[in-house]
């Protein structure tokens, strides 16, 4: 079982390590912003050369580094958008009362170049692992991007748990297209699919006979997968589920300097 454990203990533990860390790093004061973005995009050119020269390791140690370097080509983005570099040329609030298509093209607008973003980065992924055997980092990556579009149009659409404390006070104008709501129609389609796409991913990872390293690369893409469908329950369920991240979002309390903050 340990074939199992090792990598879903790794996957748990960065998923909720780095998410923390992106966290912590965007509450500091903005001067430390660009190297932050400087750093990370170093990181993201080192990942992408990663994918490549892994491309072709069919060991266990091939699949934990590609995995890796899929997280790492995700969590550029996300410091991207998160800094406030990758957003959209639309950095307004949404008009009290807006409503269907006009309110979902500001959204989008909003969101354009970070969604560009995606598409660009998918596509590096994609080539760097075009045609080789080891595609561990291309289903990091795609599993990470599907699941954070169904959790944008869920949050777009209407949950409990919005988790504005997320946002960086110089992305706050987004929480207006949000919307609070119990629960949307997508919501149950969303988790449903998600679940059913986990469970296939289980199921050939259990399969008898199977190698190491597809077990590994596919207890990966498996606990990611359900990791992500957890953090869809949290969008619904009565739960603090920011708690597992206050020890990042300590960062987040402002240092007056001038009675500005820092």
């Amino acid at each position: 079982m340990a074939s199992y454990a090792l990598p879903v203990l790794f996957t748990v533990f960065v998923w909720w390590f780095s998410t923390g860390l992106i966290l912590y790093l965007d509450g500091l004061p903005r001067h430390t912003f660009k190297w932050t973005m400087l750093v990370a995009t170093v990181l993201l050119a080192l990942a992408l050369a990663g994918l490549v020269m892994t491309g072709d390791d069919t060991r266990v140690t091939g699949a934990y580094l590609a995995f890796f370097c899929g997280l790492v080509v995700w969590a550029w983005q996300e410091v991207a958008f998160l800094l406030g570099y990758v957003t959209g040329p639309l950095r307004e609030p949404c008009p009290e009362g807006l409503a269907g298509w006009p309110r979902m093209r500001r959204a989008l607008q909003a969101l354009q170049h970070h969604e560009l973003a995606l598409v660009v980065l998918a596509l590096a992924v994609v080539a760097a692992t075009w045609d080789r055997p080891n595609q561990t980092g291309l289903w990091t990556f795609m599993i990470l991007w599907t699941m954070r579009q169904s959790a944008k149009l869920n949050v777009f659409l209407g949950v409990r748990n919005l988790n504005e404390n997320f946002l960086p006070p110089h992305l706050k104008y987004l929480q207006t297209y949000f919307r609070r709501r119990p629960m949307n129609g997508l919501f149950p389609v969303s988790v449903l699919l998600a679940s059913a796409g986990a469970w296939l991913i289980w199921e050939a990872a259990f399969t008898a006979g199977i190698g190491r390293f597809e077990l590994t690369a596919l207890t990966f893409a498996g606990t990611l997968l359900s990791l992500a469908v957890l953090e869809h329950w949290f969008l619904v369920l009565p739960l603090p589920s920011e708690n597992l991240w206050n020890w990042a979002l300590r960062s987040r309390a402002a240092v007056e300097v001038g009675g500005k903050p820092v």
